[in-house]
């Protein structure tokens, strides 16, 4: 028998984040996201609530819970702002994760602890310039000398890169030659401050516009040998399976802007008159709510029956991609249609819905594109 409710802990979680969202939040991040700001003091906050070390272990300083609670916390944090919510994806799922999963136990030590109490937050260099969704195509190069890696390239669009609380960047890098003559890709840990390792400005972007995103450069940068995330060679491979759990969590955000754009919909339809009665009253109106309703439904149940099988330690990939596909969709659908309802007010950022509409559209690129997800549902169908 199927039960989707809640456990008491993770209804209890769910709550105290709501009511973080809409009492410390939604106060004052249209003012952060203006400036185009990064909001330090908010992202300490959620530190001292534990959201960054929700699915880690205690003995690192986690909370012992599981990649589902994050999920819902994203969920929540959305319905209100996907850029705080973003910055807590990409601190466990991008910083804290490669370490937990791939880590030595002296990483783990080192590390995770502070990742987890939201002291520290951790980024994933993955992403280059030229290489985008083609991320087998690095070109940054690490090679050994005198037991240190010496790292040379650059990546783009690395969220948390370069906060005053960033504390390391794991990076991906060619390392050597494979049997096959392909490249061999490793991951190697660069703490922030390192010599040689340059952050960029902040990127002037459409959305997420209080979240942390920039272009690195390494010069001959140089770290110790025992750096390096897990195996030789597999840094491509175990970064591909950190995708796969991303993508139910980047479903999960999406789930909370989706439904968020109906939050905000549903207050100004029963508020907003025109020609003498509330605009809620009208059918029009009511079936755009109706169907941001059912899309906002509908992918909540995609990214928790994909978290379901993970947690079971079943197959999950094309799960995950099909929740990744469909809520960020939703997503774009609903923020377009909540748009509309709110009219020309729509278009105004001092509405939650002018910036769920500039926020949704990454949804659809990032950590894989629509396009990517299409492809792995069609692979994994037997296709091509």
């Amino acid at each position: 028998m199927l039960d989707y409710r809640l456990s008491d802990e993770t209804e209890a979680l769910r709550t105290t984040v709501r009511e973080f969202a809409r009492e410390v939040i939604a106060p004052q991040i249209g003012e952060y996201y203006e400036r185009d700001e990064f909001p330090a003091h908010i992202v300490r906050q959620m530190g001292e609530l534990g959201l960054f070390g929700l699915p880690l272990p205690e003995e690192y300083g986690g909370g012992g819970g599981t990649y589902f609670d994050l999920c819902v916390v994203l969920e929540e944090l959305a319905r209100v702002d996907s850029s705080m919510a973003i910055t807590v994806e990409a601190g466990v799922s991008l910083g804290a994760m490669p370490i937990f999963r791939f880590g030595t136990e002296a990483q783990k030590q080192e590390w995770l602890p502070r990742l987890c109490s939201g002291e520290m937050l951790g980024a994933f260099g993955l992403t280059e310039a030229g290489g985008g969704s083609d991320a087998g195509s690095t070109r940054t190069a690490a090679r050994l000398e005198d037991g240190h890696w010496v790292i040379n390239g650059s990546k783009a669009f690395i969220t948390n890169a370069g906060t005053e609380l960033t504390g390391l960047v794991t990076v991906t890098a060619v390392t050597g030659t494979r049997p096959d003559g392909g490249k061999e890709i490793s991951a190697i840990i660069v703490p922030s401050g390192t010599p040689g390792f340059v952050v960029g400005k902040r990127y002037s972007k459409v959305g997420w516009n209080a979240s942390d995103t920039r272009e690195l450069s390494f010069d001959e940068v140089r770290v110790p040998a025992e750096n390096l995330v897990g195996e030789r060679g597999r840094g491509y491979a175990q970064f591909l399976s950190i995708l796969d759990e991303g993508r139910i969590a980047i479903s999960a955000l999406s789930v909370g802007l989706a439904q968020g754009c109906v939050d905000e919909s549903v207050k100004y339809a029963g508020e907003r008159e025109a020609f003498g009665q509330a605009i809620g009253r009208n059918q029009a109106i009511q079936f755009m709510i109706a169907d941001m309703e059912v899309r906002a439904s509908t992918a909540r149940l995609a990214y928790y029956r994909a978290a379901e099988k993970m947690l079971r330690g079943e197959p999950f990939k094309r799960e995950a991609s099909i929740a990744k596909l469909y809520s960020s969709e939703v997503a774009m659908d609903n923020a377009r249609y909540a748009t509309q309802v709110h009219g020309g007010y729509g278009f105004m950022n001092e509405f939650p819905v002018g910036r769920f509409y500039r926020d949704a559209k990454i949804l659809e690129i990032g950590e894989g594109t629509s396009e990517v997800q299409r492809m792995l549902i069609a692979r994994d169908l037997g296709l091509g």
